[in-house]
């Protein structure tokens, strides 16, 4: 087997592992609002978004053309590596790209913060760009257009179309009493849009690994974007991809499922379902477009925007003010960890560089893992009421030492 076959295994392995996070990860921007008003239970509610991951997978593909063209810059739009970058380097700058995003989504996850998968991903592969090749590696025009506005005007948006259904909704229903608002159409409103998001999430988000893993096949030379534009994406891709997303939001990203179920907003069925229309609506829209969209982004932006447009709902803003630290940071820590990784692989070199790289993501992913282990977030306790003198994610029971502890999925 030739060293750049043998790094192409690692990266594509390493692409599936980002889905698994992206899932777990992402899990909560469908169905949280509808675990906290207890619209659904919490398997149920995380078994049937991962059904409608894996069938969104299988509808669009143009987020992955987008994260083909619109990130980096190596391929010459004729066919073939731009000059000065061979398969193996090419190959590198992608893994060291996945990594900082696999290392940045479980970072966040571990602190219960719903920061974006998909700009950990641009980030990671933005700065083993700039490392790689320098500033003339990256598409900033693409980037632009495709990512940073949308990332910008996306959680406005979101807000106040979600703020003006809320109070809509409110208005409407202001003569029925609260006991009715939560048990009528209300609850199975928010299981039908909390399934659009879902659906809406595996048309967006699973491409994007899909984008890149063309992209590493077409800098190992075993694809080409006339065979995309011809057939479109091989089925395996899809199919792997779909598949990972969908195992990944199965397991449950608890520890955000929390922070956007209980700590933005004591959310009530209504609140919900306005929230979850809105987000649906954006981000199908999106990806029709082929804008590489952040979901949590949005159903962030429309969970707050419930909050705003319900009379006497009280947003806990010192929340949301991490979350937004959170989502400002992203991309850059994930450009160093990709850009450092990059050093690290590049340094050594070869097939002996890509294991060194690939046993460090191990070794990192296993310790927070381990770190989360010791106050876990799950089923059982993801609604628990909201710690407001830490702002935790973690329920003050495991703070105070517990025996509360709970499966991770």
């Amino acid at each position: 087997m030739s060293a750049e076959l043998f790094i192409l295994i690692l990266l594509v392995i390493t692409a599936v592992g980002f889905d698994f996070t992206n899932g777990f990860h992402d899990t909560g921007n469908a169905m949280a609002t509808s675990i906290a008003t207890g619209a659904l239970k919490p398997k149920t509610a995380v078994a049937l978004s991962a059904i409608l991951n894996l069938v969104g997978g299988f509808l669009s593909v143009e987020v992955a053309v987008t994260v083909t063209t619109s990130v980096l810059k190596i391929q010459q739009k004729t066919g073939g590596l731009v000059s000065g970058i061979d398969a193996e380097k090419a190959m590198f700058i992608i893994f060291a790209g996945l990594i900082g995003g696999i290392l940045w989504n479980l970072l966040t996850w571990l602190f219960g913060l719903p920061s974006s998968s998909s700009h950990a991903l641009f980030g990671g592969l933005i700065g083993a760009g700039l490392a790689a090749i320098g500033t003339s590696g990256i598409n900033w025009d693409g980037l632009v257009v495709k990512v940073i506005i949308p990332a910008v005007l996306s959680p406005f948006i979101a807000g106040a179309v979600a703020s003006l259904g809320t109070w809509g909704i409110y208005a409407l229903t202001k003569k029925q009493s609260e006991s009715r608002k939560k048990k009528d159409g209300f609850r199975w409103g928010q299981v039908a849009t909390a399934s659009l998001v879902s659906l809406a999430h595996g048309t967006g988000d699973a491409q994007k690994t899909m984008g890149v893993i063309a992209l590493a096949l077409i800098a190992h030379g075993s694809l080409t974007d006339a065979q995309i534009e011809a057939h479109g994406l091989p089925v395996w891709i899809i199919v792997l991809c779909a598949g990972a997303i969908a195992l990944g939001t199965y397991i449950g990203g608890w520890r955000v499922i929390r922070t956007l179920g209980k700590g933005l907003v004591e959310i009530e069925a209504p609140q919900g379902m306005a929230a979850q229309a809105s987000a649906a609506a954006i981000i199908l829209t999106s990806s029709n477009l082929g804008m590489a969209l952040s979901t949590t982004h949005v159903t962030t932006g429309s969970i707050i925007g419930s909050g705003v447009g319900k009379p006497g709902a009280a947003v806990r803003w010192s929340v949301a003010g991490r979350m937004a630290t959170g989502w400002i940071v992203t991309l850059p820590c994930a450009a160093i960890g990709g850009a450092v990784t990059y050093f690290i692989g590049h340094l050594i070199g070869g097939a002996a560089g890509a294991v060194v790289i690939f046993l460090i993501l191990v070794a990192l992913s296993a310790y927070i893992y381990y770190r989360a282990q010791q106050q876990k977030v799950g089923a059982d306790n993801v609604n628990a009421d909201w710690d407001e003198s830490s702002n935790s994610v973690v329920p003050a029971a495991a703070h105070a030492g517990s025996a509360t502890k709970e499966p991770v999925a």
